[in-house]
């Protein structure tokens, strides 16, 4: 890996203290001593990656959060329904997986509220962590806006799945909300790295917690 590739690795896998400190109101981490991580999925459900995501948490015992996206919900609702039974967490990624930057404040808010109608949850995550800051205080009125500790990168098929797997594990600590993707470009490096990440925390007594369990 190159040392530009290297440098945008090491930037966006932990988003820098000051971004964080300038998006108040927003959920990066739980502030918390005990061994507890918070498994994310982005984009789904989707056929078969889903299932496969549901079947390895279910392995270990661990729950996770999956920020689902509208239009897919509607496509496979019985997929999303699967994750329910299971007792996972969901949360709303828009409709339509828009772009906060590139999308209009009114119609990006009335995107998300056509996805609540599908996704009945509290939560929200913006697609691709970009939202402007006047949409962010109109949804903060009827969402928990979370966004994230460790961003895996797993959507980057230039990334070795090695070097994946090394992000999370090198920067998780306890409270850490994690970003994993349920789609097809991350899928090859997701099949790799998620039962990687679970053995390697569990091992160390770590549990694998819904969001909604420290977020009231």
């Amino acid at each position: 890996m190159d040392l530009l590739k290297r440098l945008q690795v090491f930037f966006f896998v932990k988003p820098p203290w000051w971004v964080r400190r300038i998006s108040t109101g927003t959920v990066w981490r739980i502030p918390t001593d005990e061994k507890v991580l918070f498994l994310t999925f982005d984009d789904g459900p989707r056929p078969e990656l889903t299932a496969w995501i549901l079947q390895e948490l279910d392995k270990s015992d661990a729950k996770a959060t999956f920020f689902c996206v509208g239009e897919n919900v509607s496509r496979y609702p019985e997929i999303y329904g699967q994750i329910l039974a299971a007792g996972h967490d969901t949360g709303n990624h828009t409709y339509h997986h828009l772009n906060g930057y590139k999308t209009g404040i009114g119609n990006y808010i009335r995107d998300v509220y056509k996805a609540r109608k599908l996704i009945d949850s509290r939560l929200f995550r913006p697609p691709y962590g970009r939202i402007r800051p006047w949409a962010a205080r109109i949804l903060m009125r009827r969402f928990r806006i979370v966004l994230w500790d460790v961003l895996s990168m797993d959507y980057d098929a230039a990334l070795d799945p090695k070097m994946v797997l090394y992000n999370v594990a090198r920067e998780a600590r306890p409270g850490s909300i994690l970003v994993f993707h349920d789609n097809e470009k991350a899928a090859e490096n997701l099949r790799f790295v998620l039962p990687m990440i679970l053995d390697h925390f569990t091992r160390q007594d770590y549990k694998f917690l819904p969001l909604t369990q420290y977020l009231k």
